[in-house]
């Protein structure tokens, strides 16, 4: 199957929708042309996440190969640009646990981090350079931590804790994502931070802190 830029019909403006029926018979022009259309898009999307263009390039793969694989999976409901996005997100998120993932350790935490603090603050905004050996290690450690907690976290409210944080999309993206309005996602991550300080906050009182 070519990857490569081809269009279906010259002079005609085919619908996503039409060209995702024809992916489900094994168009393989169609789905040159749904690449075409949209590729760029979800490599930038990937970027925005991964902050690593090797690693946004492979996934841009994936979520392609997700669409000619899994056609079926878009329902005719919401465009086929939003569908695309919500695989590449989920796969670049995939991508970043996958990353910290690491075997368990005797939890040591050093501080309560307030609600909006470096609990929920993205890896690549921080800058370790300049630490400490030691201070990196108690960095590294505090984030492990901070991931096991917003993976306790109900569904609903993890997966707007991750777009915010992880993949450091804004509201109204969210919103967009998960074809929620921008009031329920705020309500959301209110209380999803919330109980992540309370978790936090119960976590260092059993380590005796």
């Amino acid at each position: 199957m070519s990857w490569g830029v081809k269009g279906v019909a010259k002079g005609v403006m085919t619908t996503d929708g039409d060209l995702i029926q024809r992916v489900l018979c094994g168009d393989a022009a169609a789905f040159d042309a749904l690449y075409e259309r949209h590729a760029s898009a979800v490599r930038r999307r990937l970027v925005q996440v991964v902050r690593d263009e090797a690693a946004a390039d492979d996934l841009l793969q994936e979520t392609f190969l997700r669409l000619w694989t899994r056609a079926e999976q878009w329902e005719g409901t919401g465009s086929v640009a939003g569908w695309l996005m919500r695989i590449a997100t989920n796969l670049a998120l995939n991508h970043l646990r996958s990353k910290r993932r690491r075997p368990a350790r005797p939890l040591e935490l050093s501080a309560t981090p307030e609600e909006d603090a470096e609990l929920l603050v993205p890896g690549w905004m921080i800058d370790t350079a300049g630490l400490r050996p030691d201070e990196q290690a108690e960095h590294a450690e505090r984030r492990a931590i901070a991931a096991r907690l917003v993976g306790t976290l109900p569904e609903h409210q993890r997966r707007v804790v991750e777009l915010a944080h992880e993949a450091g999309l804004d509201i109204d993206e969210i919103a967009e994502q998960l074809d929620i309005p921008p009031g329920t996602v705020k309500s959301r991550l209110h209380y999803a931070r919330a109980s992540l300080a309370r978790k936090w906050r119960d976590l260092a009182k059993e380590n005796g802190q």
